[in-house]
C-alpha cells in the first residue's frame, strides 16, 4: 500500500514496522519518523488506527487468560534457540485444550 505522493519514510518502511511501531520496540528516533509519517499520509495513519483498534481488541478478549508455566517456559526456549542461530529440534509445539484453561475441547 502507498498513498503514491512521496514522504521522507516510505509507506512501504511504515507498513513493514508497524508493529513494532505499535509495541514501541524500535528507536525512539524511527518512533518519530512515523509519527511525522502518519501526519501527513492518511492512508498509513488509517492503517495504523486499525491495527492499534485489533490489538486492543485481542488485549481486551484474550489478555486475561493464565498461560501454564511449562507452555511459557517451552515457548521462551524456542524463541531462545532460534535468537541464538541454533538449529532448532523439529517437535510437536501443538498447544493442547489440557494447556490453556478456558479453551473449548473439539
Amino acid at each position: 500500500m502507498s498513498c503514491g505522493e512521496p514522504h521522507e519514510t516510505d509507506c512501504s518502511e511504515v507498513l513493514d514496522h508497524l508493529y513494532e511501531f505499535l509495541d514501541r520496540e524500535m528507536p525512539e528516533g524511527d518512533c518519530v519518523k512515523f509519527e511525522v509519517h502518519f501526519e501527513e499520509c492518511s492512508p498509513c495513519l488509517e492503517k495504523y488506527g486499525l491495527e492499534k483498534a485489533v490489538k486492543k481488541l485481542v488485549k481486551r478478549c484474550c489478555g486475561h487468560d493464565d498461560v501454564p508455566s511449562d507452555l511459557r517456559a517451552k515457548v521462551l526456549g524456542r524463541i531462545d534457540l532460534i535468537r541464538s542461530g541454533q538449529a532448532v529440534p523439529d517437535q510437536d509445539v501443538t498447544i493442547t485444550g489440557a494447556e490453556l484453561p478456558g479453551l473449548a475441547q473439539e
